[in-house]
């Protein structure tokens, strides 16, 4: 049976409901603080491009947030975090939070995407490792950080530094 998500970008009555759901999908206090560091951060903060996958009752279960970074001093986009509820993992309810965020951003002015995660998940989405374009970070090179081209834009080279974490 295929369940399809409702997604919608994230309402400020989500914040606490999604700190819940941070807490629960990671385990860890650390990943919550981040993702109240982000959406505290001028630069890194874009309103709009948090995307939220909910059950019929509007119940956040999965959420995929996009937030701005730099390659060298061009702003691209960083697909980070993205979790899901332990319960709804494997459901689909991830991929259809982050189908929402990059559709959203097809036609930004930003050149790519990056994201530091699973290699054998997002390349489903486009994403292919980072430094086939040349972007690297001195702590996270290797086949976990990739890379999405937006639109006909070309990628730029050089190297990844994320405002809240460096």
């Amino acid at each position: 049976m295929s369940i399809t998500w409702i997604t919608r970008v994230e309402t400020p009555s989500d914040i606490e409901p999604l700190r819940a759901l941070t807490r629960e999908a990671f385990g860890r206090q650390f990943e919550v603080d981040f993702l109240d560091a982000l959406r505290a951060d001028p630069v890194a903060w874009i309103p709009g491009l948090s995307f939220v996958a909910t059950t019929s009752d509007d119940e956040p279960i999965a959420y995929a947030i996009l937030s701005r970074c730099h390659v060298d001093d061009v702003p691209v986009l960083s697909l980070s975090p993205v979790a899901v509820m332990p319960a709804y993992q494997r459901q689909g309810a991830g991929g259809a939070a982050v189908r929402a965020a990059l559709a959203a951003v097809r036609d930004r002015v930003e050149p790519a995407v990056v994201v530091l995660g699973h290699a054998d998940y997002y390349p489903r989405f486009g994403f292919r490792q980072a430094t086939e374009f040349g972007i690297h970070h001195p702590q996270h090179d290797g086949p976990h950080l990739m890379a999405l081209a937006l639109g006909n834009h070309a990628v730029p080279a050089g190297n990844l530094t994320f405002p809240v974490t460096g």
